[in-house]
């Protein structure tokens, strides 16, 4: 049987004038912002999370040059292999560019979910907000007492008291929640923890100055402090309207699962530019150190190095614009497995890199002197967020077993293969 390859669709023309625009705004104004951004957090005290003003003056430029909510179809007008290559553009400045486009983690998975299954007020009092990039927001999963790659095992319940929720729970790893514009939760939590087990919990909108919140601290990544932080949030009799809910009691999980899949590929479309600075810092590197009287450059061992991470850039690039033109096609269930392998692999390989790059810095990359050690602490925590690498390695290796094979051996290979024979 002759393989089946994809032919993917040629990009509009928006497509690529929007990809031009968006490496421009990158060489004109976000990386020659980097230097005040840094500054602006370096001169903060400790636990301050007010935002560098920098961001704001990035997000007016970027509006105008049209590069406002393009992870969002129904609003940019791309696919998501379209989008793909622009997100890799702003991955190569994680802090600023993702939120100078408005195409920032976790704002975009909330405005999909709201946009998926909110109703119209919902969309009007916090959708429109988000798409406006007046407000940002955080998504309320990840508990301290229950193994958080195991969503039914939420413990904070949400219980129905007359006209009103009321919420009781801790949660904690609660990104974008120390940001001063943070203003709504999505929290999930159970409704009933007596239905079945996918249909325990429920979504619900929690704006964050309700009675009964309170964001307790935010917690650093090898020991930075990210501005938007990730907190510790605890919900004591925390009161909102029945009309709070987002789509359906009992349908938490489903629209997790449904938020989650953009999510996570966006997360690793980003992942990609990060690579590839990296890459690019790498090879600037070995052009300018000379060692035992040769440059870096002419080192054998150097260039396998950077060989190395060609090819598996590349190789990640391959599988994420994979699982963006089935998304396209298909949509997103249909993609989840691949979504699961990019989610997997990306990360894994971005690290490789940005670890070799800072083999090649020395102890400037393991320092602030270069962006590298930030690049590395956030990418090598992207194999925990959004489903470990161990829970997306399980699902794969089960569907990969209950798959149809391509085509069947003969029974006298399987019994060799059984015995341990040849010949």
């Amino acid at each position: 049987m002759s393989p089946s390859y994809p032919a993917y669709p040629a990009p509009s023309d928006k497509a690529l004038r929007l990809y031009e625009e968006m490496r421009t705004f990158l060489a004109e104004e976000v990386f020659p912002a980097e230097e005040a951004y840094d500054r602006f957090r370096a001169d903060a005290a400790p636990g301050d999370h007010t935002v560098p003003p920098v961001i704001e003056e990035l997000k007016a430029s970027a509006r105008r040059r049209g590069l406002w909510n393009a992870f969002l179809p129904s609003e940019s007008g791309l696919t998501q292999l379209e989008y793909a290559v622009i997100a890799e553009l702003s991955g190569w400045s994680l802090e600023l560019a993702p939120e100078a486009i408005n195409s920032q983690a976790p704002d975009t998975g909330n405005m999909e979910l709201i946009h998926l299954v909110g109703t119209d007020e919902q969309r009007a009092q916090w959708l429109q907000p988000l798409l406006d990039g007046e407000i940002r927001s955080a998504f309320a999963m990840t508990e301290p007492a229950v193994a958080s790659s195991d969503a039914t095992s939420i413990e904070t319940r949400i219980v129905r008291d007359g006209d009103e929720y009321v919420i009781n729970g801790r949660k904690w790893w609660i990104s974008g929640a120390a940001d001063p514009r943070c203003k709504v939760l999505i929290l999930m939590g159970k409704t009933d923890p007596e239905a079945a087990t996918h249909r325990q919990q429920s979504m619900i909108i929690v704006p964050v100055d309700t009675p009964g919140v309170r964001i307790e601290r935010s917690y650093p990544v090898f020991g930075r402090q990210d501005q938007h932080g990730h907190c510790v949030i605890s919900f004591d009799d925390a009161r909102v309207p029945l009309t709070n809910l987002l789509g359906e009691e009992g349908g938490g999980f489903a629209a997790a699962q449904m938020r989650l899949g953009p999510g996570r590929i966006h997360h690793v479309m980003r992942a990609l530019g990060a690579g590839e600075r990296a890459l690019a810092m790498m090879v600037a590197r070995s052009k300018e150190r000379t060692t035992f009287g040769k440059m870096l450059a002419e080192q054998s061992a150097v260039r396998e190095r950077i060989a190395e991470s060609r090819i598996e850039l590349d190789q990640a690039r391959a599988l994420c614009h994979l699982a963006a033109y089935v998304v396209d096609s298909e949509g997103n269930k249909a993609a989840r497995h691949l979504i699961s392998e990019a989610k997997v692999a990306v990360p894994r390989a971005v690290c490789n890199v940005i670890d070799r790059a800072i083999q090649l810095h020395g102890a400037a990359g393991v320092s602030d002197a270069t962006v590298l050690s930030a690049l590395y602490g956030w990418h090598r925590a992207m194999r925990l967020f959004d489903g470990p690498d161990e829970v997306h390695l399980a699902t794969l290796g089960r569907a990969e077993i209950m798959r149809d094979p391509l085509f069947e051996l003969p029974q006298t290979i399987h019994s060799q293969f059984r015995l341990g024979e040849r010949g």
